[in-house]
């Protein structure tokens, strides 16, 4: 009985100073530092165009804000309530904070309770042997038990510690990947949004081209009757106004298509779902840029990549923690007797506590030098993904940075285009009610007109779509201090 509480001292005074080293030791493995990324001093494509008005949107709101629409931005806070994809992406980041409990809980002593009672007998019965025969009688035995264990594993090489880092890192990653989802839903429905209104500028274009060939179609008809036009200039101006009400009609499968999609952006059913139409009156707004270096905590693309390194980085650590032994320490104590009565006296009492197992890799065929080959191999391939996604995000903005000043150009060029097609359309007209022009001139100085304005109006489109794709590249508005940090990620964590 002595040699066993001394034995008990000692298991209780290792497992003080395990403990204690388990909680001064570092975590074996690399810590984590970013690794750089190449970033221009410019950008490229802004040098030498300045919008005349940038605008971004006021603080306390939302990118959208900057197109001062209100039922766009209607549309748009109801992604946020109803969009599915969105809901799915914010279970994804739940699930990435359910992780971190789990790994927290490697922090911390398993404690179990178990009980148990049985009753066991045997039958009375005569055996016999060489000196004669005997008898036996029947008998009955209880058996009560009741049994508390713990268990722990400290963590002396900071396997867990690396676990947990990496659990959260992967949390923040699935927070800017919810944010990257986002901003793409929101930004796809302000595209649709505005292909959508165009489609209906584009309608209200051909409607009014109808007029203009109804009227066309009088006139030949009136000069028919006088003798001094053709029949076929009747024929070719009717051809010429059942066109254009055809290209009418045409738009209608564009605009439900859009219409049927901003539905789903918004978690409606199309069939229940309806923009009506309004007048189209949009300027366009062009962000202020800043720095290009801002970009690295602006898009929640590269700020998901950025989180995946710590991850990746993190479980070098994990693998690392292989080569060293895994030290368990267990205690139980517990109360058996064949009374009840008597099961929770101090006469039936059982207990231990000690050093359970220590495990050390001895052999394992190289297994866990592959395993932390395979980390940093990982990790590696995140830091090139990293970079990757730098180059594609700095390629993004210059693609739109480009697109808009481009476009702005072609657009004056192209409103000097319209005018001029349109002037030109009128005095064609007008030399035909005079009879110094053919009717085919004014057919074609109609078509011209009609392609001149709607390539204009295509590229207002194009202008208001690359302003929105500018805008979600540089992040629309997002910021990485948005990301929560390591403490908030445990603190919303489930679990002890």
């Amino acid at each position: 009985m002595n040699r066993r509480v001394s034995f008990s001292s000692g298991a209780l005074r290792l497992a003080a100073l395990l403990s204690a080293g388990a909680l001064a030791a570092c975590a074996v493995g690399p810590d984590y530092q970013r690794p750089s990324a190449i970033v221009p001093a410019q950008y490229k494509e802004a040098e030498g165009w300045k919008p005349a008005e940038p605008q971004a949107a006021a603080s306390a709101e939302a990118w959208w804000s900057v197109y001062n629409d209100p039922t766009l931005d209607a549309l748009e806070r109801q992604v946020e309530i109803s969009n599915q994809t969105l809901k799915a992406s914010e279970a994804a980041y739940r699930t990435a904070q359910a992780i971190v409990g789990e790994a927290r809980a490697g922090y911390f002593p398993n404690f179990d309770l178990s009980g148990a009672a049985t009753r066991s007998g045997r039958g009375a019965g005569a055996s016999t042997s060489g000196s004669g025969s005997s008898s036996s009688r029947a008998s009955v035995q209880n058996s009560f038990n009741a049994t508390a264990q713990a268990s722990w594993i400290p963590d002396i090489w900071g396997s867990i510690r690396r676990t947990v880092e990496s659990d959260v890192a992967n949390a923040q990653a699935s927070a800017a990947d919810l944010a990257a989802a986002r901003l793409a839903a929101q930004s796809t429905l302000a595209v649709d949004y505005f292909q959508l209104r165009v489609t209906d500028e584009i309608k209200r274009l051909f409607d009014r081209t109808v007029e203009a060939y109804t009227r066309s179609l009088q006139i030949a008809q009136n000069r028919y009757r006088v003798g001094t036009a053709a029949r076929t200039d009747v024929a070719s101006a009717q051809a010429q106004l059942e066109t254009a009400r055809a290209q009418s009609i045409a738009t209608g499968i564009q605009r439900a298509q859009f219409e049927h999609a901003i539905a789903v952006l918004t978690g409606q059913a199309p069939g229940d779902f309806k923009i009506e139409p309004v007048a189209f009156n949009y300027a366009l707004p062009v962000p202020p840029t800043g720095i290009p270096s801002t970009l690295l905590e602006r898009n929640p693309t590269i700020a998901a990549s950025e989180r995946s390194m710590a991850v990746a980085n993190a479980k070098i650590g994990v693998a690392v923690a292989g080569y060293f032994p895994t030290i368990t320490l267990g205690a139980s104590y517990g109360q058996s007797s064949s009374l009840l009565h008597t099961l929770f006296t101090s006469a039936s009492s059982l207990w231990s506590f000690g050093l359970t197992s220590i495990s050390l890799p001895i052999f394992s065929g190289g297994l866990t030098t592959a395993q932390v080959a395979a980390a940093r191999a990982t990790y590696d391939q995140t830091v090139a993904e990293y970079r990757q996604a730098v180059l594609t995000a700095f390629q993004q903005v210059e693609d739109q940075l480009a697109a808009s000043r481009i476009l702005a150009q072609q657009a004056e060029v192209q409103a000097r285009a319209v005018q001029a097609a349109q002037q030109a359309e009128q005095l064609t007209l007008n030399q035909y009610r005079a009879g110094t022009v053919d009717f085919t001139a004014v057919i074609t100085a109609q078509a011209n007109s009609l392609s001149s304005q709607q390539t204009a109006i295509n590229l207002l489109q194009s202008r208001l779509v690359a302003s929105v794709n500018l805008i979600e590249a540089l992040g629309g508005g997002w910021d990485s201090k948005q990301l929560p940090d390591r403490a908030a990620v445990e603190a919303s964590a489930p679990g002890f």
